[in-house]
């Protein structure tokens, strides 16, 4: 392999800004919550067409030369982490947004769209782009479907896989498959983008996608409740689903120490006391902004006259509603608590969460190299996250605490990953959530699509 004649043919593919060298690429860095490590790579590449993308991948593919695809860098398992002698496309300059069809109710845009841009040009439209989480002011969209986001909405709207319509992606070989359809039903044959979403650009480099919007909701109320017991919480989830005729949009769980860690020492304000085992995060869409106020006002009212929450209060106005999410979306208050820490992402079944996360808990409290141990997640559809602080860096232990998290899913037919991904960092454990079989699956199709192994090489499987 001649890096300097696949430097040269990129030359004459991209303009002088559409490309950085060596030196030049030490300003920037290789994943979410930037760290002072520079980023290894041969090239920098920025196209801005689908069809520079294509010219690339096939350059690359001639000289064997491994492609590692960035978006926002908001990767939580080193999926956009990189080795010197790799190339980096970059998906920064192919943010346009190509059309909002207020009819077909969809947006067309390129792979390096924001989110959150997506999610305010669609609402100038009266219409609602569901994906909501808290790195949404710097993902991209591409990534988002390449990881098969999730977020705070998903048990309502679903997880990206649900959005996407249609899709355009560039093969490992350089062709480009475009299918950017805004129709919502069409079996004609296999759903072939659902190969490429959740694949983490193993198969194939997104470059613009068909996304479904829907009304937007002219209603917003929330609620911050305090429960005592896991029971109750689920108790109160059913609750809710019954009594809100499909306006409940996000119920989300903290632990008791998530919370005083969210609180204590911070700018955020405290709704409720700190004594209670669990705090629940309530939003409601609707149409009727008074009538869905009320009504959520009063079904939180019967869930304490019938003990099933302590205490809670309203956000009365949108400001208070913004606060109140700040204490569940503004996670890196809990990564800060320790010199370094460490995220999980797991899928259990809900009636069992509150057991095998407290489990877990008492588990990693017998590490003494642990300091933190912060849950919190989507308890309706049954994601947890963990943010656990460690007092070392040393692989073992790291090794010790993925064992524990890890180590009741299969029992239990959980998953490692609900929305983050393999990566390069959850791919040893694979085996916890995928049967042999479903691996070597995945292996051939990874085989099949990029028999040189050139495209995102390392993530997944191999």
């Amino acid at each position: 392999m001649n890096n300097d004649n696949l430097i040269e043919k990129l030359k004459s593919i991209l303009k002088e800004n559409q490309l950085l060298l060596k030196d030049d690429i030490l300003t920037r860095f290789s994943h979410i919550w930037k760290t002072d490590e520079p980023l290894q790579a041969i090239a920098v590449t920025f196209p801005k067409s689908t069809k520079e993308i294509s010219e690339i991948v096939k350059l690359c593919n001639v000289y064997n030369q491994q492609i590692i695809v960035h978006g926002g860098l908001t990767n939580l398992v080193g999926g956009t982490e990189t080795q010197k002698n790799q190339l980096v496309i970059s998906l920064e300059k192919m943010n346009t947004i190509e059309e909002i069809d207020s009819k077909s109710k969809t947006i067309t845009t390129q792979a390096g769209a924001i989110i959150e841009s997506l999610i305010d040009a669609a609402a100038e439209k009266d219409l609602l782009l569901p994906l909501n989480f808290g790195a949404k002011g710097s993902a991209q969209i591409g990534g988002a479907v390449s990881a098969n986001a999730g977020g705070l909405r998903v048990f309502r709207y679903g997880m990206t896989r649900q959005m996407v319509l249609g899709i355009e992606v560039v093969l490992p070989d350089g062709t480009i498959i475009s299918s950017l359809k805004k129709i919502i039903k069409d079996n004609s044959g296999y759903d072939l983008k659902q190969l490429f979403i959740g694949s983490e650009g193993t198969l194939g480099i997104v470059t613009r996608v068909v996304l479904r919007l829907q009304e937007a909701p002219k209603s917003r109320s929330s609620a911050f409740v305090a429960v005592k017991s896991y029971d109750k919480v689920v108790k109160l989830l059913k609750y809710l689903e019954s009594e809100l005729s499909g306006g409940l949009s996000g119920f989300e769980l903290i632990w008791n120490r998530t919370y005083r860690a969210m609180t204590e020492s911070t700018e955020l304000i405290k709704p409720l006391g700190d004594n209670y085992e669990y705090y629940v995060f309530i939003e409601s869409l609707g149409s009727q902004p008074k009538e869905d106020y009320e009504l959520l006002e009063h079904h939180i009212e019967k869930s304490l006259e019938k003990e099933i929450i302590e205490d809670a209060v309203m956000a009365k106005t949108e400001k208070e509603l913004q606060q109140i999410w700040q204490i569940r979306e503004d996670v890196a208050i809990l990564a800060s608590k320790a010199k370094y820490d460490q995220h999980f992402d797991i899928s259990i079944p809900i009636s069992q969460i509150g057991e095998i996360i407290n489990s877990i808990i008492t588990e990693l409290e017998l590490i003494n190299q642990v300091k933190t141990i912060f849950p919190f997640g989507h308890v309706a559809d049954g994601n947890i996250h963990f943010i656990i602080g460690r007092e070392t860096n040393s692989p073992e232990i790291i090794d010790l605490i993925n064992s524990v998290v890890y180590s009741p899913l299969k029992k239990y037919k959980g998953s490692l990953s609900a929305e983050h991904g393999i990566g390069l960092h959850k791919k040893k454990f694979l085996l916890t959530s995928r049967s042999k079989e479903e691996i070597e699956l995945m292996e051939k199709l990874k085989t099949m699509f990029d028999p040189k192994n050139i495209l995102n090489p390392g993530r997944i499987v191999f």
